[in-house]
């Protein structure tokens, strides 16, 4: 479960999400959530949740 404090916070929409209008803010906040912390949990085991680690010295490459 997400917390609330987070969901209110997140719940404050980017210029972009103004734009395109919300009819849930804190529904869209907390699936926007939940997202994010399943990629940071999965991201070794999900290979469709794949996520690059390089060095500023490898991405300059």
């Amino acid at each position: 479960m997400i917390d609330d404090e987070r969901i209110r916070e997140r719940a404050d929409l980017l210029p972009e999400e103004l734009a395109a209008g919300s009819d849930d803010p804190e529904a869209q906040a907390e699936a926007v959530l939940q997202d994010s912390d399943d990629r940071e949990d999965y991201r070794e085991t999900a290979p469709d949740l794949r996520i690059e680690h390089r060095t500023s010295d490898e991405a300059a490459s």
